[in-house]
């Protein structure tokens, strides 16, 4: 980037992030001082700016798990549970909760006196509404909550989850990102997915929304009536949109924004970031989901629904070279379905399909795509996630790869809502680079990617390969309701090996996310699921504000 350019980001940068979200001063001196009694030092006064790389589509994770939704969902609308970096479950909109000794009753006690944005109470129905809304329209929630046949209600404060086999995972599912409690007197009668409320939501959260300007900043202001005062501590938090990656490495080291995850800048610009005083990197805060960037095949293809084709794919890539090249060596090799971070289930059995363009070339022979004019065999278009800055890098590496085997690939760029449409809904894809959360059990995160009875035009991040294997359904089924955990593992291994053959996906390798925040945030990942908490515990240094 030249001297020019960079003082060009950094002069529109400064007026983006500076003009239009002015505090008053007199309510913001007077917030400013008051402290939270007891809660680590901090203060209560401030604005925080969040940097996000890509825009939400929606600001609830009701029927999508984008990234940028993630990020910002939990701000308003909460969960039953939050979870400390081991996983273990800590009360938020719940304050008790019993499993019954068979695994097929969960009981949870709510928390009394909350109230939503509106003024109206929570209550058990909404949870019960909630539930049964995820079950039929979130992509995991099918899954996650496939054995729940009945919510009971007997108070307003009490919900009874009645299963009718275990699901020895779910305790770790009521997470505010996953399992959304959205207002039922809101949502009751509509359609979720186009419900005003899905845009300009209305929770129990720490944080009101106020507004959402398109392709710049959403607005969230402290709520002043939260149920656990005196959090929120800070008066306002501000969602820029920075999709420009160098434009996101300046707004952090000149300090116009406080805080970004998932590893938010340039990986080429971790170095020289790391440098600057004023900046802090943690990674904890991130065990709640293990990530794998993968390639995935359309098997309604012509081309891909060949196996071979898609074997030689496989020989025609280097995970290590993709590690180092694309993501800077920030991470690890994943050879299967289920992410190495999940160490518990994770096969760590190499690719049955090893770095060899000699087999690729060989394979492709045999399913009858002979080298034509200009050596060529076919074309096919590549499509790449662009919420992840890795995109563009890895297309470029697959399609020069690829070319050494024959396959020329046209490479198209399209925002985050054309990306999901083309893939989930209109299916006009050849083959796609995307990131798929794992989450924390295979079964809510991995499942969703290789259920046959997953694959749901229109529901993103579902079975987008349209992969259906009576046997890996079988084994995933029952790894979903095995209480054994010795049995439980041998079912995901077995289940890791047929998928590794049939190769409907590549499972590339795991980023390590990386968390910058300015040195005057602190707070910021305390749970397991980090920045995409409700930041109800941030606060900001007062010389700062």
């Amino acid at each position: 980037m030249t001297l020019t350019r960079r003082t060009l980001l950094q002069a529109a940068l400064a007026a983006a992030l500076a003009t239009p979200l002015a505090l008053p001063g007199a309510a913001f001196a007077q917030a400013a001082t008051d402290k939270p009694g007891g809660q680590r030092g901090g203060q209560r006064g401030g604005t925080l700016t969040l940097l996000l790389p890509s825009e939400p589509t929606a600001l609830v994770t009701v029927g999508n798990v984008a990234t940028p939704i993630l990020s910002v969902s939990a701000k308003v609308t909460e969960g039953l549970l939050k979870y400390d970096y081991d996983l273990n479950p800590e009360p938020q909109l719940a304050t008790a909760w019993q499993v019954s000794p068979d695994g097929t009753v969960y009981t949870f006690t709510l928390r009394q006196g909350v109230k939503w944005h509106d003024g109206k109470p929570f209550t058990a129905a909404d949870v019960k509404y909630s539930i049964e809304l995820l079950k039929k329209i979130h992509p995991r929630g099918r899954n996650t909550f496939a054995n729940v046949t009945a919510i009971d209600t007997p108070d307003d404060h009490t919900v009874v989850l009645r299963l009718s086999k275990p699901a020895p995972y779910l305790i770790r599912a009521f997470v505010a990102t996953e399992t959304p409690i959205v207002p039922k007197h809101l949502y009751d009668g509509t359609d979720p997915l186009t419900n005003p409320a899905t845009s300009a939501p209305i929770g129990t959260g720490p944080f009101k929304f106020k507004e959402w300007v398109r392709g710049s900043h959403i607005v969230y202001e402290r709520n002043p009536d939260y149920w656990d005062k005196p959090k929120p501590y800070i008066d306002r938090l501000i969602v820029r949109v920075v999709a420009d990656p160098a434009a996101a490495a300046i707004a952090f080291e000149t300090g116009t924004v406080d805080l970004g995850y998932r590893t938010p800048v340039p990986l080429a610009d971790l170095e020289r970031l790391r440098k600057v005083p004023t900046l802090r990197f943690e990674t904890r805060g991130n065990s709640y989901s293990f990530n794998v960037t993968r390639l995935e095949f359309n098997l309604d293809n012509p081309y891909f629904k060949n196996e071979k084709v898609r074997q030689a794919v496989a020989h025609a890539i280097d995970r290590n070279v993709i590690l180092k090249v694309v993501n800077y060596g920030v991470g690890q090799v994943a050879y299967s379905p289920i992410a190495p971070g999940l160490k518990q289930y994770n096969d760590p059995a190499p690719t049955p399909y090893p770095y060899d363009l000699k087999r690729a070339n060989a394979l492709l022979d045999e399913a009858g795509y002979p080298r034509g004019a200009n050596n060529v065999r076919f074309t096919v278009p590549l499509d790449f996630n662009p919420i992840g800055a890795d995109g563009p890098r890895l297309a470029d590496y697959l399609r020069t790869t690829l070319a050494r085997v024959g396959i020329t690939v046209n490479v198209r760029a399209q925002d985050a809502s054309s990306f999901i449409k083309r893939v989930y809904t209109d299916r006009d894809f050849a083959f796609t680079t995307n990131g798929a959360s794992n989450l924390f059990d295979p079964t809510v995160g991995v499942q969703r990617l290789y259920w046959s009875k997953n694959f749901i035009k229109g529901v993103p991040f579902s079975n987008g390969t349209h992969y259906s294997n009576p046997k890996v359904d079988a084994l995933l089924e029952g790894a979903a309701v095995e209480n054994d955990p010795k049995r439980r593992v041998e079912l995901f291994r077995e289940f890791q090996q047929i998928v590794a053959r049939e190769v409907p996906d590549l499972n590339l390798y795991q980023p390590e996310f990386i968390t910058i925040a300015n040195q005057r945030v602190h707070d910021h990942s305390l749970t397991a699921d980090g920045v995409e908490s409700n930041l109800a515990d941030v606060y900001l240094d007062p010389a700062s504000r």
